[in-house]
Parts: structure tokens; sequence; C-alpha cells
């Protein structure tokens, strides 16, 4: 169906909103119908012939669910399952949206949105409803390095999907994970994705900087500033201007760098040391840390209000273990680019060595499943690589690789299986307790009789 025969309901609590697209689409559709009040959805069902719906993930309604977008998105497709639709979020609700994928929305579009690609969104899934063809989720690739970010895990296929939608915004993004998961090239894609493709990325390790360092290297300086400061230096918040700024181990800054780096986010101006003249940034920012969010947000050790300034959007970066699926094609990969790089013949697995790369729980994650398939193809024999080639990092230790499962104590056992799942939801006891099948208080108890 094309848009010029379609008819559109915009449900939405903000008048501003209903009329800003009933404005956009008045033009590109047969009927544009307009709604305040989510409870009408049924009524409004029944007396039109709606094509599409624009929903709204959050309203001031009687049904008070803390989600109740997805609560009316299973209504109306309850009432009417054929109808397309596209919730509208803000940033800090991609999760819930990504959610509503699975709860049977088409798309998603996030507050401000730009008004050319909300149109061929629309366009998009009209067509697609007329084709019978499946919305499909695109994969994220950088050409950061020789590392390319693949996955068909379903939680990959999620990250790929969030990517997609936020990257062209200017979102603060917060990236979080373990050591070796991806984050920095999860960064570069994103910049390659966004409207700044065309401008510099800058990345800086801000956890290994001194205080001297730090503001030295972020804000720069001029000659003289400090001993040794022999010539003016632009720093990297200028650098990244009109571009991207990495800052990559966020979680480690101490309390002084942190209040020194919020005052700039706030106010979008640098000062170099030895100055007093204030110079304008526009960059888009990009933070990630392998510090869990729930460490983060003890005062102690991090400002609450520097994270809700990072934070307007996050995304975790999954450990290898939990993407199990996605290790045979991420080593099949690395076997063809060092083979490639050696000057080696093409390689793969015989099936003892794909067993036991499953087997392996990757504590090093995609960096040490990287590094040890480079290491085997450069000592292969031949195009095959086998069970023997592939010598796992000793550097690595992991709870999850045990050697005797079977004389764990039962009280180690619990204590992991509760660490894992806590680690899994990013430190929501709520979500913990429900995947447990614990209460909340339950769980407490555990927590504090294994001194979690």
């Amino acid at each position: 169906m094309i848009l010029k025969k379609a008819t559109v309901l915009i449900v939405d609590d903000d008048p501003d909103v209903l009329t800003a697209v009933k404005l956009l689409l008045k033009p590109e559709a047969r009927e544009i119908i307009t709604e305040k009040n989510p409870e009408n959805l049924n009524w409004l069902l029944q007396r039109n012939e709606i094509d599409l719906i624009l929903l709204d993930m959050n309203f001031n309604s009687a049904i008070n669910t803390g989600n109740e977008g997805l609560y009316w998105l299973r209504k109306v497709k309850e009432w009417k399952p054929d109808v397309c639709v596209i919730m509208i979020t803000a940033y800090g609700d991609i999760d819930l949206a990504v959610r509503s994928l699975k709860e049977g929305a088409n798309d998603f579009v996030v507050k401000p949105w730009h008004n050319e690609k909300l149109i061929n969104t629309i366009k998009d899934l009209l067509d697609k409803k007329e084709g019978g063809a499946k919305t499909t989720k695109t994969p994220v690739k950088s050409t950061a390095g020789d590392t390319s970010i693949l996955g068909e895990s379903d939680v990959m296929q999620d990250i790929f999907y969030k990517v997609n939608k936020i990257a062209p915004t200017d979102a603060n993004i917060l990236i979080l994970g373990e050591n070796g998961t991806g984050k920095d090239l999860m960064a570069k894609a994103i910049h390659e994705r966004s409207l700044r493709a065309d401008k510099p990325f800058i990345k800086v390790d801000v956890g290994a900087l001194t205080d001297t360092l730090f503001e030295s290297e972020l804000f720069g300086h001029k000659k003289g500033a400090f001993t040794d400061a022999r010539e003016d230096r632009m720093g990297r918040f200028e650098e990244a201007q009109g571009g991207t700024l990495f800052l990559d181990e966020i979680g480690n800054i101490s309390l002084q760098q942190q209040a020194k780096l919020l005052t700039i986010l706030q106010n979008r101006q640098v000062t170099r040391l030895g100055t007093n003249k204030a110079v304008d940034v526009d960059i888009r920012l990009i933070c990630a840390t392998n510090v869990a969010l729930s460490e983060l947000a003890n005062e102690n050790k991090f400002r609450k209000d520097l994270i809700y300034r990072i934070n307007t959007v996050e995304i975790n970066m999954p450990p290898l273990r939990r993407r199990n699926e996605d290790i045979v094609i991420l080593a099949r990969h690395f076997a063809k680019l060092y083979a490639s790089k050696y000057l080696k013949p093409s390689m793969d697995f015989d099936a003892a060595a794909i067993n036991k790369l499953k087997s392996y729980n990757f504590p090093g994650n995609v960096r040490e499943l990287q590094y040890t398939i480079e290491r085997a193809v450069i000592m292969a024999d031949d195009s095959t690589l086998r069970p023997d080639d592939l010598i796992f990092s000793i550097l690595e230790t992991s709870t999850e690789n045990v050697a005797d499962a079977d004389n764990i104590p039962l009280s180690a056992l619990e204590k992991n299986a509760i660490l894992r799942v806590i680690e899994k939801h990013n430190g929501n006891i709520t979500r913990a307790a429900k995947e447990l099948g614990l209460t909340r208080t339950a769980l407490y108890r555990r927590l504090s009789k294994y001194d979690i």
C-alpha cells in the first residue's frame, strides 16, 4: 500500500507532537487521525480502517504500568493484528522500544526525529505490508582495525538494531561491557553510521591520565602553562570538533576529573590550560567502561549528574560466553583475516576444533578469541585447524571455567549463579530476582548471606 492511500492514526498525549506529525503527514497520506487518550484506541479501530499507528511509549493514563506503550501495543495487536505500529520514544526509553519489537511493533522512532526519515520509515513499512515482507535488522560493521562487529545471536541483533536507530542522532552514548567485548569497535561503528561520519573520530583512554595530563589532553594548553608545555597544543575536544569524541575507561577517572568533565559537557566550551579564553565545541560524546552501571551509581566513586549527562542511551556489549552461537562466525572471520595477513592458504576448522571453541567460556571475550586464532593460523602446518592448534590464554581466569564441577559446594554454585544473573541484568535486582525465581527480599537475603 502506498502512503497516499493510507489512513494513519497518531496516539500521543502531547498536543504539540500530534500537531507536528499531522502537518508533516497531511500532504502525504489519505487521512490523518489524532488522539490524545490511548483508552479510545479500540473505539477508533472499530470505526476506521487504520493502516498504520504511531503510538507513544508513555502516557499519563489510567493504566499506570510504567511502560504504557507496551500495554497499548499488546491491546492493538489483540484487536487488530495486521495493523502496522511504529512506537514513538525518547532517548531514555530505547531499551523499552527495542523490547516493543519483540511484542509486535514494526519499528520505532526517536524524538526528535528527522521528518524525511519518519516519512520514509512509514512508506517502507506500508510497502512491506503490501508485499508481505518482514522487517529485518541490519548488521553493524566497523572498518576500524581488523575486527568487524559480527554476530547472528539475538542479543547482537538487538544491539545492531538499536545502533541503527541511535547512530544518526546526537545522543550521548555509554557503552558498557567486560574487557575484550568490542566497546571501542562499537564506538567507531556508531560514528561511521552517524551524520558526523565525515568528521574526526577521536579516542582518549581517560582512565590512564593523571589530573594534569587529563586537562592538557582533553582541553589543550598554551605554551608555558606548565614545565613541559613547550608549545601551544589543541585538546582532544577541539580536535573532535564537528565529529565524535570517544572517552574510553570513563569509569576509572577521579571525582576531580569528573567535575571538570561535567563542566565542559554542560557549557560545551573548553578553556586551554594557561589561558582564560573559552572555545565553543560541537562534539558527539561516546563513553565506555568495564565498570558495571550499578558500581558507577555509587556516588563515592562516580557523580550521578555525570552519569545522566553521558548516559542518554546505553549499549551493553555482551560477553562472548553469552553469545555462544557467534563464536564460530567470529573464529572463521579471524582465520580468514590472518591467513591473508600471513600469506597462508585459506583455513577452516575440523569438527573437533569447532567443539573445543564452543565449549570454552572465553573470559577474555572476543579479544582472546582473536589472539587464539591468530596464533593458531601462524603455527598451523596445513589449511585445517585442529584442537591442538587452539591454545587458550593462561592470562585469563574465569569462575565459569571450572575443571571439576562435581566437587563444588552447593553454596558456591548458588553464589556464582546469582552473580552471573546480576551481571547479566547490570545490577538490576528486580530483573535478576525474577529470572532466579525469587522475591526481591529473598534475593537481598542471599546477597547478604554471600557478602555480595
